[in-house]
């Protein structure tokens, strides 16, 4: 096999679209794509054919990813053969580890990367050709030592160590290769497996301790437990450890190292590949981050409908369900908002602007104040609070009327968001001789919930409301320069007007 002989690559999925799909991404390795559309017709093809690396759809009906792969195992020339799983649902510990133990190699998610997934096939493809040449070349020099005299034995020997060492060398910057003399210590590392280490081969001497210090105190166990195996008389050993570089980066890796052993088994040599996982390993903790994430919310999410479900009150059953539409629909309306940042805060100003939205005509409403930059838990609570105010004020209020006007103020003051609700030009307000529940609810929301206050003036002329919030943990500072900014002047039909000037 020459440096330019083609490989090939197995596809295995039961959906034709897939299969194109990763032809399509393959295509410039300018290698030979077979594709097999179930588990069956895959195992006809390799029992007839060599294959470098197998690509496998883990969901497949009949027979899936992982009995495959079991099968493949099974058969002697396919032991060491490159599997890579490509699996559409979120995959168990349990489910990689019984991926792993079957022989895959590594884990390709859906959507697929292509610029990720042709990088991995390209490197097993190369690996299985500089392999091959390994043993053509092993081959070749055991017919030279054998015609050659005693005088050049020594010599074809180092040769050989010296193909060995080159052939496991990839220069892909992920990974590396070394070799371990068992009995006098020397070590030899290329120049892939000094990058990993980060590391100057010109400075860095390559000795059991010095590679022990680059080791995560918490994998030391690992080698000593490798060095231990081999002692032991097993060839091979396989393990994923962490590497503390000398600027203090932790980067993950995934080594397999084989033993040669002499006439009388005892091991002479250690010849090993180190591979930096470092991107998968982070991959794997940010999607297990964002599970967690989506969880929370939902949770948070789930905690808010329900307090709304259970406080809301309502004359009858058709106001008790308009009642909790509208409060669902402002939580909706603040999540929408809260997306749209990925979750990092809503700015106070279009928080106002969805919930005022659907009772905005002419210039009946106008908003006064800065930016300010609120975070999720905040915007949440201040939008439920805001919701039962322009309710209110749509049924008794300054908004339930044409001449009616609105103007809400806000801005910090002493590490404190302070917001006015001013109505007038409605109905004549009475002050109520209790408190309802829309009053009750925007109380326990600002009070109970985010720590502040709220107070309510009910002038005859209409209404105003104060509302104060802490600004240590409940929003972010905005920069300086947005709290000396005038804010946009809205002045669009349909729309409030706002105004950095009250």
């Amino acid at each position: 096999m020459t440096d330019h002989e083609k490989v090939n690559i197995l596809l295995v999925d039961d959906q034709p679209a897939k299969l194109l799909a990763y032809e399509v991404i393959l295509k410039e390795l300018d290698e030979n794509l077979v594709v097999a559309t179930s588990g069956r017709e895959a195992l006809e093809y390799l029992l007839k054919n060599e294959a470098a690396v197998i690509l496998v759809d883990v969901c497949m009906p009949e027979l899936d990813g992982f009995e495959l792969a079991g099968m493949i195992r099974e058969h002697p020339r396919f032991q060491k053969t490159a599997m890579i799983f490509i699996s559409a649902i979120q995959v168990s510990d349990i489910d990689r580890l019984r991926g792993y133990e079957m022989g895959a190699v590594d884990y390709v998610p859906v959507p697929v990367i292509p610029e990720v997934l042709r990088a991995k096939v390209k490197v097993f493809a190369e690996l299985y050709r500089k392999t091959r040449q390994l043993e053509r070349f092993n081959a070749e020099l055991e017919d030279r030592v054998r015609a050659r005299t005693a005088e050049l034995e020594e010599s074809n020997g180092r040769l050989l160590e010296s193909e060995q060492r080159r052939s496991l060398a990839i220069a892909a910057g992920k990974m590396g290769s070394w070799d371990w003399d068992w009995v006098n210590g020397d070590w030899m590392w290329d120049e892939g497996q000094f990058h990993i280490f980060g590391v100057d081969p010109k400075t860095f001497e390559v000795t059991p301790a010095n590679v022990q210090a680059l080791l995560h105190p918490e994998d030391i166990g690992e080698l000593r437990k490798a060095m231990a195996q081999f002692a032991k008389g097993v060839t091979s050993y396989e393990a994923e450890f962490r590497i503390r570089r000398p600027d203090g980066a932790i980067c993950w890796c995934a080594g397999t190292a084989a033993a040669t052993v002499d006439k009388g088994g005892r091991v002479v040599r250690v010849s090993g590949v180190t591979i930096d996982i470092t991107e998968r390993k982070q991959a794997e903790e940010r999607q297990s981050l964002l599970a967690r994430e989506v969880d929370h919310r939902a949770k948070n999410a789930l905690a808010l409908a329900q307090s709304i479900v259970r406080l809301t009150r309502g004359e009858n059953v058709k106001a008790y369900v308009h009642a909790v539409e509208g409060r669902i629909s402002a939580l909706a309306r603040v999540h929408t908002i809260l997306s749209l940042s990925s979750w990092q805060g809503a700015e106070i100003g279009k928080l106002v602007d969805e919930e005022l939205a659907p009772y905005s005509v002419g210039h009946q409403i106008a908003l006064f104040g800065p930016k300010i930059q609120l975070q999720p838990a905040t915007a949440q609570t201040l939008a439920l609070a805001l919701h039962e105010l322009v309710t209110n004020s749509a049924k008794y209020g300054a908004l339930s009327t044409l001449a009616g006007r609105l103007c809400i103020k806000w801005e910090i003051q002493a590490d404190t968001l302070m917001l006015a609700w001013e109505e007038s030009g409605g109905p004549e307000v009475q002050k109520p001789t209790s408190r309802g529940f829309g009053t009750r609810s925007v109380i326990a929301s600002i009070e109970s919930q985010l720590g502040g206050r709220a107070e309510f003036d009910w002038r005859p002329e209409g209404l105003i409301c104060r509302l104060a919030v802490p600004l240590v943990g409940h929003f972010a500072a905005p920069e300086a320069e947005l709290q000396q900014e005038a804010t946009l002047d809205r002045t669009a039909p349909g729309r409030a007007s706002r105004s950095a000037d009250a």
